[in-house]
Formats: C-alpha cells, structure tokens, sequence
C-alpha cells in the first residue's frame, strides 16, 4: 500500500530526514510525504512521528495501486 501525507508549512530537511521511508515535495503551504506504508503498525508510527514533531497533518489518504 502506498500512501500520502499532508502536512501544514513547509518541512525543513531536518524534519522530512525523520521520514526517511517517504519521498517529500513542498507545494503551496504545505508537504507532501509520500510512499509504502507496509503494516497498520507503520501507519500508526507515522502519525505518532508527526504528533511528535508537532506537524500538522491536513491530510492522509491511500493512493490507488499501481503507482510507481
């Protein structure tokens, strides 16, 4: 499964190295993690990552499969 954050303001690169799984892009306001995700426990570190770096998540959803 692959999977997309959205997170408020733009990630320093100290910040996205604490994603080192995820791909990241800056655009409008805002990053955009992206990658796999393997298990429901990765997920859930994901999110408690970004609680803990005191990132605002906008957004998190499944992309479709297929995608490189």
């Amino acid at each position: 499964m692959r999977y997309e954050i959205r997170v408020e303001g733009h990630m320093s690169e100290t910040l996205t190295k604490a994603f080192p799984e995820l791909e990241h892009v800056a655009m409008a306001g805002q990053t955009l993690l992206f990658g796999p995700v393997v298990d429901e426990d990765q997920f859930y570190g994901l999110l408690v990552r970004c609680q803990s770096l005191g990132l605002r998540v906008v957004e998190m959803r499944r992309l479709p499969d297929g995608r490189p």
